[in-house]
């Protein structure tokens, strides 16, 4: 069950060394780390009860981390910001702390690790660590200032200082979770650039002509190999009602732009006409649809045979039009028009702009005390674990100077 965390302040105002906003897994880690160090830290978050998109991450488990995370599987306009963090606490750190804690978790496809039980258990153990630090929930920031000494914050609950300030409000993906572009709008106020933020992690959407293609093929699901440029995932794909969805199509959505084709191969590693000649010498009598149903889901092999004018037997189809179809099965190009946006999108691409901020402690190099960490900042991991391990990292070299 959610915890709800509130506290009554009797002072007109309070001060404090850290002042984090944002009670996500970056803030929360932030937070353990600076209270190591017997800082005074204030969290201040307006959801209800801190850790939401933990929460529900990893279908309630929490995919906590990935095996194989590292700098390459980050993405940013400046891609070797997340070096120094990511070598200086890595997945096997963060391992080890959920090892300390007695949570028992299990590893799954590509490194990807998960909860045995709840993914409470890792908002729980980040509140341990973090152990007498004050967590204000249900509480909205209205205003933050600049001091002579350091950071004003200004709330619905009362006035806050601070020596440092963290920004830790991630981005606007999953609204519904409380998120938002306040990270941003601070980021601005102090003259930071933000790279335009856009949903990453998200199924892709097509033109209603194109959809009408795919009629009768939601919840088709097969493993396929997406390109965008030099980028090349291999993973589940699955067709939707509004176009595909699946970890392959999420994954090359991060690095997809309006205009962007890409190219699917739905038998990777498979020359596809070598098999359907194949077939054609050693079952002539079969019909294409049926041959191609052996390598691929047989509502695909239909609609692909169909397309390609392929309806007849094998030894009535003539060499040409076999390979016009492994075309079409190898390296079937689309275009989307667009994707389902920040409502179902896991991560947010882009954010405060990574030149403004030191690798090293996260901290805004023209004004001193200001830290920004986690999703907010314009460094994306693949799906998998990896935004939750640049959350781990941020926050601990944050929480380890602020």
């Amino acid at each position: 069950m959610a915890r709800r965390l509130i506290f009554v302040y009797t002072e007109a105002m309070q001060d404090y060394d850290i002042i984090i906003i944002g009670a996500g897994a970056a803030g929360l880690m932030c937070a353990g780390e600076a209270n190591r160090r017997r800082r005074r830290v204030l969290v201040l978050d307006r959801a209800i009860a801190p850790g939401r998109k933990i929460r529900i991450s990893g279908g309630g488990r929490a995919n906590f981390t990935n095996l194989h995370a590292r700098p390459a599987t980050f993405l940013s306009d400046n891609p070797r910001f997340c070096v120094s963090a990511l070598k200086r606490y890595t997945q096997h750190d963060f391992i080890a702390l959920v090892e300390k804690h007695g949570i028992s978790y299990h590893e799954r496809d590509h490194g990807q690790l998960f909860c045995d039980d709840s993914a409470q258990q890792i908002t729980d153990m980040l509140l341990e660590e973090a152990a007498g630090v004050r967590v204000e929930t249900e509480t909205n920031v209205t205003r933050v200032s600049k001091t002579e000494n350091g950071f004003t914050v200004e709330t619905d609950r009362g006035a806050f200082t601070a020596t440092s300030l963290v920004i830790a409000t991630g981005g606007p993906s999953i609204p519904k979770m409380g998120s938002s572009r306040f990270a941003y709008d601070v980021a601005r106020q102090f003259g930071l650039n933000v790279i335009e933020p856009r949903p990453g992690l998200v199924p892709l959407t097509f033109e209603a002509d194109f959809l009408s293609n795919l009629d009768g093929l939601a919840g088709v699901s097969l493993d396929a190999t997406v390109t965008l440029g030099k980028t090349r995932f291999t993973e589940a794909l699955l067709f939707t009602h509004r176009g595909l969805s699946g970890p392959v199509v999420l994954q090359i959505s991060s690095y997809w732009r309006d205009g962007d084709a890409i190219t699917i191969d739905f038998l990777p590693g498979v020359d596809a006409f070598q098999s359907l000649k194949s077939f054609k010498e050693t079952q002539p009598k079969k019909a294409v649809r049926s041959a191609l149903a052996q390598l691929l889901p047989k509502k695909l092999a239909h609609r692909l045979t169909a397309w390609g004018h392929c309806d007849g037997r094998l030894a009535e189809t003539s060499d040409r039009a076999l390979r016009r179809l492994a075309a079409q099965i190898n390296t079937w190009r689309v275009t989307p028009i667009g994707s389902e946006g920040d409502r179902t999108a896991e991560v947010t691409v882009g954010g405060v702009d990574t030149k403004a901020l030191s690798s090293k402690t996260m901290e805004a190099q023209s004004v001193p005390g200001l830290y920004f960490i986690g999703e907010a900042v314009d460094v994306t991991g693949h799906l998998g674990g990896f935004n939750f391990q640049w959350a781990w990292a941020s926050g601990y070299v944050c929480g380890q100077v602020a």
